[in-house]
Formats: structure tokens, sequence, C-alpha cells
């Protein structure tokens, strides 16, 4: 594989990182939660569609990111001890792993327990498969439990970035902002 010589992912990569990161965050803040009566209760209609469209904009862009990796150049890596690279691999995969499992197991749970998707636009994808309720509370709490996971991973996810840029001065964090912030790369002493 090609590596960018400016030691910065390009613009496209760094779009898809950063609307995922923002759309995963608003998508919990605005995820109803709660016993399934309190979730599609029509009180709750807007924060549910809110939730569902978001967490479908997720997918998509998981989607498209793994294509744009399949053709992108990235930066050359930064060379880690091997404990930290295989962390870091290790984060990264998992967090590609959750990024696809809790929409799926989203659109899984709401179809088994026999309620259609329902997005902002008004766009309602009735369920196409059989409804099997008990499997679908079951997958609706495994997704509850990855959607947490999920907030908790990137976080430390965030978390290594940072100490990435401010303890080893390795340009990691900078890698993955816009060339216009001032945190350009930084080379190790």
């Amino acid at each position: 594989m090609q590596h960018r010589s400016d030691g910065r992912y390009g613009a496209v990569a760094q779009a898809f990182h950063w609307l995922t990161a923002i759309f995963v965050l608003a998508a919990f803040i605005y995820g109803p939660g709660g016993s399934e009566q309190r979730v599609y209760a029509a009180a709750r209609d807007f924060e549910r569609q809110l939730h569902e469209t978001l967490g479908l904009c997720v997918l998509a862009l998981v989607l498209l990111r793994l294509v744009w990796r399949m053709v992108d150049t990235r930066p050359a890596p930064v060379q880690l001890a091997r404990w930290m690279d295989l962390g870091s691999r290790a984060v990264q995969a998992a967090l590609y792993l959750l990024l696809l499992a809790v929409p799926l197991t989203a659109v899984a749970g709401a179809w088994l327990e026999g309620h259609a998707l329902t997005l902002l636009a008004g766009l309602r994808m009735a369920p196409p498969i059989a409804e099997s309720h008990a499997l679908g509370a079951q997958i609706a709490e495994i997704h509850t439990f990855l959607g947490d996971a999920i907030l908790w991973l990137a976080g430390l996810h965030a978390l290594a970035a940072l100490f990435h840029h401010f303890f080893l001065k390795d340009g990691v964090l900078a890698s993955m902002l816009p060339r216009w912030l001032p945190l350009g790369p930084r080379k190790r002493p």
C-alpha cells in the first residue's frame, strides 16, 4: 500500500471519521432507552425517529468508510511498541465491529419485536421478517449493551489519541485532524 507523505489521512477519511463520531454520540444522546413501551410511546416518536435515522446513517457511513479504506492512501504507521500496536489494532477492529453491530442489532430487534423503523423523513420500513417478540427483546438488550460499549471504547480511543499527542508527541492525533487546525504532526524527540 502506498502511504501519504504528509503524515495525515485524507480529507474524505477524516470526514468519515468525524461524522461517524458525531452521529454515534448524537444517536446515544437521543436514544429513547428504557422499556419497549417507553421506546415506542407516542410521546417519544421524535426521539426514536431521530435515533433510528442517526443509527442508519452510522451504518451507511461505516460501509462507505470501509470501501474508501480499500482505495485510499493512509499515512505511514507510527512506530510503536508491539503491545501498543496490537492494542491499537484490537481497538480499531472492535470499533468497526461495534459500528456495524450496534445498528444491525437495533434493526433486528425492532423488526423481530414487530416494530417498523421510522425515519425523520417519514419513511417507514416495515418488518420484512416474521415476528419473534422474545428474540427481538433479547436482541434489543444486546443493542443497548453494545451501544454503551461503543461509547466506552470510543472514549478509550480518544484518550489514547490525547496520550499520543501530549506525551508521545508522535502526530497520531494530528493525522486525523484537518490541515487548518494548528496541531501539525510532531516528531518524537
